[in-house]
């Protein structure tokens, strides 16, 4: 090494050395030297660009930039490694520097240190990084049993804290919309109910960026009820059409039954079709045979559950109210029903 390299480390030990004390001035107050000056504090979005700037005048004769206790520049040369730390040539009187793509290493304390004829002074800024609000793990959709518990959790991550809310969707949403059941990480439910049953929004947001939103699908399975079925009235040689319709998940199998004697799609000229949550059972040419008291019954793996409906011809004297909506109870059938779905898995 020749004397002039020799005498250039010297010197940049010295800076070193020298810059580090500055660095070490107390900075409550943001100090001046002729003209220069620093903000206190810069909030920045993770991603984009941060520029602090340190304005000086001509009584300035050395100026550095230091990051805690790294140093980004002196004067013009970089001695920083990070490509995304450039100096920039504003003005004659200004020395600031621009950190692309901000991230959470970046936050912290930053040193303008100014040497002037007078005494060494420096000025220091805070860089502060806020961070959009992101969900990053949420429960799985989930399907319980009607009168089970469930716990929902949604953890997010942000700077600010965020905060977290949850809203509800019914999967039978008849106009009623969203509505917000609580806040917090978690959802408890005890004894849930069908009714319970739908989409579960996570919304998180911390006023950086959109709210992050994402759904937990909760279905609740329940047996069957029969919510509508109807006598029929009709005249011997036309079509008669008896039907009834249950609610229920899984979706019911439907049975019918006449008397105790089950029905089979096709035969006696008669038609069963099953559509989601109804079963039609059809007559193409009704006979006097015909009238008389019919049974639907739908089941799945939680339940069983029956009502009865009459087919009559004109003038025919029924109980319409006791045949329509009010599930009966007949023992008999009920085993019988039971009895071969057993047999059916053999």
């Amino acid at each position: 090494m020749g004397i002039t390299g020799y005498f250039e480390l010297q010197w940049k030990c010295l800076i070193v050395v020298a810059l580090r004390l500055l660095f070490l001035v107390p900075a409550g107050v943001p100090a001046r030297s002729g003209e220069s000056y620093l903000k206190d504090n810069i909030t920045v979005r993770q991603g984009d660009s941060a520029v602090l700037k340190c304005n000086v005048d001509n009584k300035v004769s050395r100026v550095a930039w230091l990051n805690r206790t790294t140093i980004l520049f002196t004067g013009n040369e970089k001695w920083s490694l990070d490509p995304r730390v450039v100096l920039l040539n504003t003005a004659v009187t200004e020395y600031s520097i621009k950190i692309i793509n901000v991230n959470l290493y970046d936050e912290g304390p930053y040193v303008c240190s100014i040497l002037t004829n007078k005494k060494p002074e420096s000025t220091k800024v805070h860089l502060i990084v806020q961070v959009p609000a992101r969900i990053v793990n949420i429960s799985a959709d989930v399907s319980v049993n009607e009168g089970s518990n469930v716990s929902l959790m949604c953890l997010a991550i942000g700077r600010p804290e965020p905060s977290i809310l949850w809203k509800f969707r019914s999967s039978k949403s008849e106009g009623k919309g969203n509505r917000i059941i609580t806040e917090g990480e978690y959802v408890e439910m005890t004894g849930i109910t069908k009714d319970m049953s739908g989409s579960y929004d996570c919304i998180t947001s911390n006023d950086i960026s959109p709210p992050d939103v994402r759904t937990v699908q909760v279905t609740v399975n329940y047996p069957p009820v029969i919510s509508r079925a109807r006598s029929t009235g009709t005249a011997v040689g036309q079509k008669g059409v008896l039907w009834c319709e249950a609610s229920a998940v899984p979706l019911a199998d439907f049975q019918w039954y006449k008397g105790e004697r089950r029905l089979f799609n096709g035969l006696n000229g008669v038609k069963i079709e099953n559509k989601g949550k109804q079963s039609m059972l059809t007559f193409f040419n009704v006979s006097e045979e015909d009238y008389g008291n019919y049974t639907c019954v739908a089941m799945n793996t939680l339940g069983i559950t029956n009502a009865s409906i009459i087919l009559y011809g004109p003038g025919a004297i029924h109980d319409v109210n006791n045949a329509a909506l009010s599930p009966t109870s007949s023992f008999l059938l009920l085993t019988l029903v039971l009895t071969l779905s057993v047999l059916s898995k053999f």
